[in-house]
Order: structure tokens, then C-alpha cells, then sequence
């Protein structure tokens, strides 16, 4: 593989003086791809004249002068821009290089979401290396697109990759978690397409496209899904309708869902053996993604790889809460696993590629633990100043994920509603049946979402609907309240019980319809108190299976009515401290919307559903035909000897 020559000069380089007092040297770099296209960067030195270092290379198609509200808050809490956040590592001793991702900001050609990041990552890093205000080594940084970008150029080989951080993003499958999950289509991605066709080439171009855009009600047309084309608010930016609805027809997994930067699983062989480390939040739909690659990456390389997952939404990991729930002043990063997080990448950047860093700051040695996660829970349980649920937690560190001292549990579902340790007892046809109508859905409250404004945000939330839930009038019921949705739980704890690692469910289902879908839900429901007379029903984790796809994802296999099935629907990872009093508790349904599209019964292709019919589901509880949950239990509650304080 060759990279194309650039024949690009550096342009004169500009000092830019910076709000502390300080100042950088920018200029911009253009790197020619292999099909000619030429992408801008900014190159970051401490002064005028370039010398050899490593180079740090973020890639974004969101514009690289432009400041996203993931890049964070520094340890005073203001918000941090490119040129003082390049000024940062430079300080340290890296060159920085930030770059337009294709048909974005400044350079040629057109962006399509995704896919030829492989190619034109690899271009950049290759090209990066042999320049000789670069040392040899690239390491690669950046959070959201721009962790997906990265696993996407590893998957090439590129000789002079040296580290990778990856926050909040770089698919291992991307048909398994980011876009699909369970076989559903993950409908994050039409209120990303929609958003980001605003600030598309094309709306800055044409006023009228922009006028377009800008007239359409989206919560409007979430109600007239499935969208078709010249049917849908994208109508106005043909790519970006196509990109969409091409994601969304292709239901089953096939070629379509293995390509270079949607499926890092298949090309983790060609990763380069370099460091490593893995960032995400519990309430971001990278849960999968991040352990799958932290574990994968572990066991291929001899390099080591490393986990940090916080109890934040996508990227928010200098905000204490997530939704209406307060995880307390140990919650975020800043202060608490560094200064802040530059600081906390700059440490990690030292050990890995050398460079300066204060000596016992955990730079060095081997004082910087492999696993670092943000166990939830231990809090009062009551409403804080700002009006939100103090839930608490603490951080904790292990060597492997799960923990090695999690124990996997089962705990078995009923039909009196209990959730126990026991195997079912009751008769063999035990079980619990509902209607699951595709046109009045379970409504989405919270959870592992971003991208998702205005129709639906992330975080942990109480489990009854309120005016601002999407889909919902008054009166506003718990959804425990609806008939299509089965609640199974615990008695009041005696103890507490500390959770963390993978959550599966095991269903013995049946249905009327030849394809239907069951979701899980994982909620610690917190006993009533005087804020919260009725407790506080707080989601953790959930997860969605397509039953024709229970066997496979790449065959699908209709559903026989009355038949019954055993069907496993994995929900993301999660690490919770259920206290004394609370109940560890599961819902059990058959949609999720509008986090997932909905599926119409029919067993024809969703996307195109025309028609929706009424499903009568089943969830069978009986010892020939168990249903159970299963979830990591840790050994030490308290956590003697493992967490941080």
C-alpha cells in the first residue's frame, strides 16, 4: 500500500496567542489522499522552526478550529479550544496535528459518515510519519467520530501508529452497538443525519436547502416513521437521506455491516501492537464497543490496553449527574483521575511515547491500572440542591474486566412478578402474555444515547414519563404501569449487593407474529422517602433483540406461532451498588422508542413497513421453560482494599 506524494508546502506559520498568556505556533497542512483529494490540518509546534517529535492526530469531520461540548471542561471548569488544547500537548513535547475528515471544513471531496476513514487515516498517519517535524511515531486521539476513525485506520496496518486513545467511540461491530443493536436500527442516527445536514456543505451553499432543513417539525416525523425516500425531513440533502436509509435497510448482517470502520472485529489481526486505552461512559451507546475492544486488544497484542468507564453520557466526563441522577463530587474525572482530562491524556500519552509529565504522577511505572470504573450507588437516595437524585458511587480498579472478583448470578423471573435465586417451581405452563401494539410503543426514558436531541436524551432517569418524554400525555403512569410492560423483582435487599460486568437475559418466548422484538430493562428501584414518596424506578442498562434474528444475525428465521424459543438479549455492561432496602429489578417488553425503530410484526423488512400489526407476546417462567437475568456480582460490596479512598 503507498500513499500518494502531497506535493503540499506548509503554509507561514502563525502564532496564536493563547487566554493564559502563553502562546502556540499554527500553520495548515495539506496531505493529498490516494484518489487525489487533498485534506486541510492545522500542525501545532512550540514555536516557528519544526523538529523531530511524536505527533499526537485528531481527526474530526466537525470542523477542526471548532470546539464540541465532548471535548470537556478543564480543572477550573471552562471550556478548553483546539488551539489551547493543542498548546497542552505541545507543552509537553508533541507535535499536534488536527484535521478536516473528508467533504468536511476545509478539505476536498465528499463526506460520507464512517466509511473511507480507513483509507484516508492511514494516508494521514503514513504521510504524518515520514515528515521530519515528526519523530516516527503518530499516536492517534479524539472522542466520538473521532475514536471511530481511529480503529478505523488501525485496521490497516499503518507502520507508524504508535498509541491509540479511543473516547467514546471506535466500532467493534457497529451492527452490534452504535447503529444496530440486536438486529434494531438505532434511531440516534436519523437525528445525527438530520443535525449535521444543517451544517452540511450543501445547506451553507444553497439557502433554499438550508430553509428546507430548517422548516422541518423532527419530532413530527419520528411519528410518520418508516422514512422513504423523498419521504423524510433529509428529502433536502439526498447523501445524507441515502446514507440513512441505506443503514436502515440493511437489517441483516452481511457485507454491507464488515466494511473498513463499521466492524474493527474482523481486522483486530491487523491492528498494530500499540497501546491502547478505551474511555466511555455507562450511559453511551459505546459500552460494547469499548469493552469488546479493551478485551479483544488484550488478549491479541503484547501491548497492553486499558479501560476507563465513568458514569457520564457521551463525553460528559467532567458533569457529576447523567439525566436527573447526581453520582456525587467523585463522579467526574477532573480531580479525581487527574487534574483534568488533558492532564489525564497527557500522562498517558508520557508512559506510552515518553515525553513530560510531573515524576509520581502516574506517568511511569506501574501505577496506572489496566481497568479504572466508576461503581454507581451508595448515595442518599434523596433529592440534591439542584433538584436530582443523589445517587453516589466511587471509583474502583481492577486488572481485568469483569472484575476478577465478580461472580456471574442468575437470578430467575416469576410469575408472581419476584425475581429469586431459585429455579421455578410453579407449574410447566407457567408464564405471562401482552399485546404488543407496533403504534402505541414503550417510550424511551433515558439511557445509552447521544445525538439524540430533540426527541430523546440520555442519562439515568426515573421510569415514569413526564411532559418532556417523547410520545407521552398525561395521565403520566410508571411505565411498570403498562400492560405490555412484565416487571420482575427482588424483595427489599438485606444487604447490598454491588454489581459489575456484563448483563444478560435468558427469555423462553413465544408469539402470534412471525417476528417480533423483546426488550430488557436493568432499573434500581430506591425505596420511597420524603422526595421521593413513590421511590425512584432508575434505569441502568437495556438491551432489544429482533427475534429472526435469534439464531443469527446474518439469517434471519421467522418465528412459528406458539412455538416457543429460548432467546439471550444482551444488554451493555453496567457497575451498580444496589443498597440495603433497594430492589434489583427487570422490565420485560417489546419496544423501546424512539431509541429503537419499531418493529411492525409482520416479518417483512422494517424499514419499509407499510403495515403494523398487533403481536400477542409471551415470556415463559416455568422450570422446563426458565427465563433468567443474569449480572456480575462483586465478592466485596464495600470494596476493602480495591477502590480509590
Amino acid at each position: 500500500m503507498t500513499v500518494m506524494e502531497s506535493g503540499a508546502v506548509a503554509e507561514e506559520a502563525e502564532e496564536i496567542a493563547l487566554p493564559d498568556g502563553g502562546s502556540v505556533w499554527r500553520r495548515v497542512v495539506r496531505t493529498a489522499m490516494r484518489d487525489g483529494a487533498v485534506l486541510v490540518a492545522d500542525l501545532y509546534s512550540p514555536d516557528r522552526e519544526l523538529e523531530a517529535r511524536p505527533v499526537l492526530l485528531e481527526r474530526t469531520p466537525y470542523g477542526r478550529r471548532a470546539r464540541r461540548e465532548s471535548d470537556g471542561l478543564d480543572r477550573h471548569g471552562e471550556p478548553v479550544f483546539p488551539d489551547r488544547s493543542a498548546a497542552i500537548f505541545v507543552g509537553r513535547g508533541y507535535n499536534v496535528v488536527r484535521q478536516d475528515c473528508r467533504g468536511r471544513g476545509d478539505s476536498d471531496g465528499q463526506f460520507v459518515k464512517y466509511l473511507g476513514e480507513a483509507e484516508d487515516g492511514y494516508d494521514t498517519v503514513e504521510w504524518i510519519g515520514a515528515q521530519p517535524w515528526c519523530d516516527g511515531r503518530v499516536a492517534t486521539t479524539g472522542v466520538s467520530y473521532s475514536a471511530h476513525v481511529q480503529t478505523a485506520l488501525a485496521a490497516l496496518s499503518p507502520r507508524h501508529l504508535a498509541a491509540m486513545f479511543v473516547d467514546s467511540g471506535g466500532f467493534a461491530s457497529a451492527y452490534e452497538a452504535g447503529i444496530r443493536m440486536g438486529g434494531a436500527f438505532e434511531l440516534k442516527q436519523a437525528t445525527w443525519a438530520y443535525r449535521h445536514a444543517l451544517n452540511s456543505p450543501a445547506a451553507h451553499r444553497d439557502p433554499v436547502v438550508r430553509a428546507s432543513l430548517q422548516s422541518q417539525d423532527l419530532p413530527a416525523w419520528f411519528h410518520a416513521m418508516p422514512w422513504r425516500r423523498g419521504a423524510s425531513p433529509l428529502r433536502a440533502v439526498p447523501e445524507y437521506e441515502e446514507y440513512l436509509l441505506e443503514q436502515w435497510e440493511h437489517g441483516a448482517f452481511g457485507e454491507f455491516w464488515q466494511r473498513l470502520g463499521l466492524f474493527g472485529r474482523g481486522s483486530y489481526d491487523r491492528f498494530p501492537d500499540v497501546p491502547s486505552l478505551h474511555m466511555v461512559s455507562w450511559y453511551d451507546p459505546y459500552v460494547l464497543t469499548a469493552v469488546e475492544n479493551f478485551r479483544a486488544l488484550t488478549e491479541a497484542k503484547s501491548s497492553p490496553a486499558y479501560l476507563v468507564v465513568g458514569p457520564w453520557t457521551h463525553g460528559a466526563r467532567s458533569v457529576r449527574y447523567s439525566g436527573d441522577v447526581d453520582f456525587g463530587p467523585r463522579a467526574v474525572l477532573d480531580g479525581n483521575l487527574a487534574p483534568d482530562y488533558w492532564e489525564f491524556r497527557a500522562r498517558w500519552f508520557a508512559r506510552h511515547l515518553g515525553g513530560d509529565a510531573p515524576s509520581g504522577d502516574g506517568a511511569a511505572g506501574e501505577d496506572f491500572p489496566r481497568v479504572q470504573y466508576f461503581l454507581m450507588g451508595g448515595g442518599s437516595g434523596h433529592r440534591n440542591a439542584e433538584g436530582r437524585l443523589d445517587h453516589g458511587g466511587e471509583w474502583r480498579t481492577a486488572a481485568t474486566w469483569p472484575p476478577q472478583e465478580a461472580t456471574a448470578v442468575r437470578l430467575y423471573l416469576r410469575q408472581d412478578g419476584s425475581l429469586t435465586a431459585g429455579l421455578p417451581q410453579g407449574g410447566a405452563d407457567d408464564r405471562l402474555e401482552y399485546d404488543f401494539d407496533p403504534a402505541n410503543p414503550v417510550p424511551t426514558i433515558g439511557g445509552q444515547i447521544t445525538s439524540g436531541e430533540p426527541v430523546m436524551h440520555g442519562g439515568a432517569f426515573d421510569q415514569c414519563p413526564t411532559d418532556e418524554t417523547f410520545g407521552c400525555e398525561p395521565p403520566h403512569l410508571p411505565l411498570a404501569s403498562r400492560p405490555d410492560v412484565l416487571v420482575f423483582q427482588t424483595e427489599p435487599l438485606e444487604q447490598d449487593v454491588a454489581t459489575a460486568g456484563p448483563v444478560t437475559v435468558r427469555l423462553s418466548v413465544a408469539s402470534s407474529a412471525p417476528d417480533t422484538d423483546f426488550t430488557v430493562r436493568l432499573i434500581d428501584v430506591h425505596p420511597p422517602n420524603a422526595d421521593y414518596p413513590n421511590g425512584y424506578a432508575m434505569n441502568l442498562t437495556d438491551g432489544i433483540l429482533r427475534c429472526r434474528y435469534r439464531n443469527s444475525f446474518a439469517n434471519p428465521e421467522p418465528m412459528r406461532p406458539g412455538t416457543v424459543y429460548e432467546i439471550t438479549v444482551t444488554a451493555p455492561d453496567t457497575a451498580n451498588r444496589f443498597a440495603k432496602g433497594h430492589r434489583i429489578r427487570l422490565d420485560v417488553s417489546s419496544s423501546n422508542f424512539p431509541r429503537f425503530d419499531v418493529n411492525p410484526n409482520t416479518g417483512g423488512p422494517e424499514a419499509a413497513a407499510r403495515r403494523r400489526v398487533v403481536a400477542v407476546n409471551e415470556v415463559h417462567l416455568s422450570p422446563e421453560h426458565p427465563s433468567w437475568l443474569s449480572v456480575h456480582v462483586l465478592d466485596d460490596p464495600a470494596g476493602h482494599g480495591s477502590g480509590r479512598d
